[in-house]
């Protein structure tokens, strides 16, 4: 009886170095087909990348539904102070702000404090002198944030293109150097805090930097030039005809709607613009190395923080020597003397 029991455990050691084998060669799938262990932790991976994906699509949803609510709260906050009497006509309170452009202040504000992170885990990249491979994880990391502001401004353009053009969504100091509701592309290429981010380069990037940096500009132009046709267009279709007196209503319409068709050639010159700044980020990617890139993104995103800086110490600098009794009379003596000064008029001839 004893021998007869030997065989039984027989599948018991081959079910053990079945399940070593397996460890080493790979594991079956439910079809039966063996997977080498190089495949399973590639699938165990695009399994852990879809759990992450599904994640960070939960929070951003989380997000547009906070966002939502909030603006409902701002629109219904506004509601009251008209009710109230607190918003007046003829001020460009955040009350005559559409709800687009609310939501863009929004979701810009998020935006900004995301980039805030990036460059800080950039810039600790830099300084632990982490591996290119995981480097350049971060900086596409990077270039996709900076795609999903595009998105955002593409969306703004489409609802409310005054908001965008006007900057009301930058501070100050930001608003001094917009170039078509952002920064301009040429500018960045021979800024003079990325250039020495560019050290040490080849013979090869400075090229093409430097084409990148031509073609830029000559694009510049072109939607310059395109959009002061289009203001010309603007303004000849409002002032064409006699004034309005209120007798002719038909003409007052007719040149109304034709303002109109102008007007919504606006948006596809800023999204022309965006479409620039944004090739231009892809295309110096391409060109320089990843540390290259990532300096170059270190450096403009601590410029335009400083810049941000500037418009808050500018807001909160000392007012009182501003209204000091001296001043005051001295600047009302200057318009004064500007006021009594003959003034050669441009229309004095007809």
């Amino acid at each position: 009886q004893g021998l007869g029991a030997a065989p039984a455990t027989a599948p018991s050691f081959q079910q053990h170095a079945g399940a070593q084998d397996k460890r080493k060669h790979g594991s079956t799938r439910k079809d039966g087909k063996l997977v080498d262990p190089k495949t399973e932790r590639r699938l165990a991976q695009n399994r852990e990348a879809a759990r992450k994906s599904r994640l960070r699509k939960k929070a951003y949803v989380q997000q547009l539904e906070t966002g939502r609510i909030r603006l409902q709260q701002i629109e219904q906050e506004l509601q009251r102070g008209r009710s109230q009497g607190l918003l007046t006509g003829g001020c460009s309170a955040p009350g005559e702000m559409s709800s687009a452009a609310v939501m863009f202040d929004m979701e810009y504000a998020r935006w900004l404090d995301e980039d805030n992170k990036y460059m800080a885990e950039i810039q600790g990249a830099l300084q632990a002198q982490v591996l290119d491979a995981n480097l350049s994880t971060i900086v596409e990391d990077c270039m996709r944030h900076h795609d999903e502001l595009f998105h955002l401004r593409a969306v703004l353009a489409r609802s409310d293109v005054f908001h965008l053009m006007t900057g009301m969504w930058a501070t100050q100091s930001e608003r001094c150097f917009l170039w078509m509701a952002g920064f301009r592309p040429s500018e960045i290429l021979k800024h003079q805090m990325l250039i020495p981010q560019l050290d040490p380069s080849t013979e090869q990037q400075l090229l093409g930097m430097c084409n990148l940096q031509q073609s830029s500009e000559q694009a510049e132009e072109a939607l310059e030039q395109g959009l002061k046709q289009l203001h010309q267009s603007l303004a000849d279709a409002v002032g064409a005809g006699p004034l309005n007196d209120g007798a002719d209503v038909a003409n007052y319409t007719g040149l109304m709607a034709l303002a109109l068709d102008r007007l919504d050639n606006l948006e596809s010159f800023y999204r022309e613009a965006d479409n620039l700044r944004q090739q231009t980020l892809h295309h110096m990617r391409r060109i320089l190395t990843t540390r290259q890139t990532a300096r170059c993104f270190v450096s403009l995103g601590e410029y335009h923080r400083r810049l941000r800086a500037l418009s808050s110490i500018w807001a909160s600098r000392p007012r009182e020597n501003f209204m000091m009794p001296e001043n005051v009379s001295s600047t009302a003596t200057e318009f004064q003397a500007i006021h009594h000064q003959p003034q050669q008029n441009q229309f004095s001839g007809l």
